[in-house]
């Protein structure tokens, strides 16, 4: 390992040198490189040095005996080529042609990976390779076959940003093409790469979206979420508990930190029709051994993260149910198959979890301004929501899931739910825009469904619910002259 902290005394041929200084219009070498550096900045200024074929003799300069201890000369020619292979395709091909996946694969084995000047240099070896690779497939296999699995992994446990970023920008550019590649990243020795890179973001943080273009690409385009999510569990926890559902000790930050990036992807990815069925039904199980892990928890004082990795865990596990079920509503009702996303976590008892979560909890602080019959706020075994937002999350799916869904509609009135979340319709400090999804829960089991509207009707004549907001859906409460029942008539 060569010791980069000092520059090295370096003799460069003059079949070299002179088309350097010559191009650079400069007798030292440095300032001829910086100069070159700044021309290469512009498309023009590419164009112009391709017809020089300046980077041929830069890769002849990387090859000269000594040159990785050459210090900050090293440092210029790598700040070139990357230069240079930015968008340009000439200098790309002339990269390819002149092998110079193998001469960045030669820096980087001989740079330390514990030194500044190294991280600096594995920076700029990654961005070389990420320009370079935009070029096509061809250039993206030369890159791959060089590097995939085992250099990616030893630089993805060099746990920095500036080196994981760039890292993360060659692994997706080179994933993007080919199926070939893609598949070789989603396979067992891929996804340790995945999951070294997830454990070095968690510990570090990333400052580019290269990091969630992978996870979006490898945990939810390729249905790949399980495997990474089981890969990050403890290393000491992993033997006794093989899979999700068993997991009876906690989970890990790194766990908490990829839900936390999932859960922004679907965010963001709300308007797209996404594969989300094995994500879906993993985090389901997921949100089930966090329940079962939590037990007596405080009233939460803060909304997500919390701190708490399994309180985290449970939060963002609703919040990708939430995005989830509201992306799959994107598909019309006669696009509507056996693989519906929705229909299958419901058949796996979404509904009945959720509700039954719902009535668990102690009532909203202004939940009697919403009744007009007496309630127990204290009653024994009501919990208090270990975060703030969690009764609105839970909300949240209900009423996605009942979006033109009767079969869900009507569920949700077997199993007494329809007065529980008539009496989410109200403001609650502890949950914000709990009304808001309270309405629109309420919107969407009504919408079509004449045994709902009955119901709900039949509550206010009775007295048992006083929500005037179903005024402002456009609903009043009358008796059907003939059958002197009340039904709900549109205003």
């Amino acid at each position: 390992m060569v010791d980069n902290s000092m520059p090295g005394k370096l003799v460069v041929p003059e079949t070299i040198l002179q088309p350097l200084v010559k191009a650079s219009n400069s007798s030292d070498l440095d300032k001829g490189l910086e100069h070159l550096i700044e021309v290469a900045k512009s498309p023009e200024g590419r164009a112009d040095l391709a017809s020089k074929d300046l980077v041929t003799y830069v890769l002849k300069l990387c090859q000269l005996p000594d040159f990785v201890s050459s210090g900050d000369l090293l440092f210029l020619s790598l700040k070139l080529l990357r230069n240079l292979c930015a968008g340009e395709l000439i200098n790309q091909n002339a990269f390819l042609e002149q092998n110079g996946v193998k001469v960045v694969s030669s820096v980087l084995s001989c740079v330390s990976f514990s030194s500044e000047f190294g991280y600096k240099i594995i920076r700029t070896c990654l961005q070389v390779l990420g320009n370079f690779s935009l070029a096509g497939e061809e250039h993206q296999l030369a890159v791959w076959r060089e590097f995939f699995p085992l250099s990616f992994t030893k630089i993805a446990e060099v746990q920095r940003t500036d080196t994981c970023d760039p890292l993360c920008m060659v692994t997706y550019a080179c994933s993007g093409e080919s199926n070939e590649l893609l598949e070789e990243l989603c396979s067992v020795r891929g996804l340790r790469l995945v999951v070294e890179i997830v454990r070095t973001v968690s510990a570090v943080g990333f400052k580019e979206d290269w990091f969630k273009l992978i996870l979006s690409r490898v945990c939810i385009d390729k249905s790949c979420f399980t495997s990474v999510f089981s890969q990050l569990y403890p290393i000491s926890q992993v033997e006794e508990h093989g899979n999700i559902t068993s997991k009876a000790v906690g989970f890990s930050a790194e766990q908490s930190f990829l839900m936390e990036v999932l859960s922004i992807i679907l965010n963001e990815r709300i308007r797209d029709k996404v594969n989300s069925t094995e994500l879906a039904l993993c985090v389901f199980e997921i949100l089930r051994a966090s329940v079962s892990l939590l037990g007596s928890v405080p009233r939460g004082s803060t909304g997500l993260p919390t701190g708490n990795t399994d309180i985290d865990i449970l939060g963002y596990s609703l919040l990708i149910l939430r995005d989830v079920c509201s992306n799959d509503n994107l598909t019309s009702l006669k696009e509507r198959g056996s693989g519906d996303v929705v229909d299958l976590l419901v058949y796996a008892g979404l509904i009945e979890f959720l509700l039954n979560l719902l009535r668990k909890l102690e009532p909203p602080s202004t939940i009697k301004k919403a009744m007009k019959v007496q309630e127990t706020s204290n009653k024994a075994g009501s919990q208090p929501c270990p975060y703030k937002g969690f009764r609105k999350d839970i909300v949240s799916i209900l009423a996605n899931c009942a979006y033109q869904r009767k079969s869900v509609q009507d569920e949700i009135r077997e199993k007494n739910g329809i007065l529980l979340l008539l009496q989410q319709c109200i403001h609650d400090d502890d949950n914000p825009f709990l009304r808001e999804w309270g309405l629109w829960s309420l919107r969407n089991l009504l919408e079509g469904n004449l045994e709902n509207q009955q119901v709900v009707a039949g509550l206010e004549l009775q007295g048992s619910v006083d929500v005037p907001e179903i005024a402002d859906l456009g609903l009043r409460v009358e008796l059907d002259p003939q059958t002197r029942r009340p039904k709900l008539r549109n205003v």
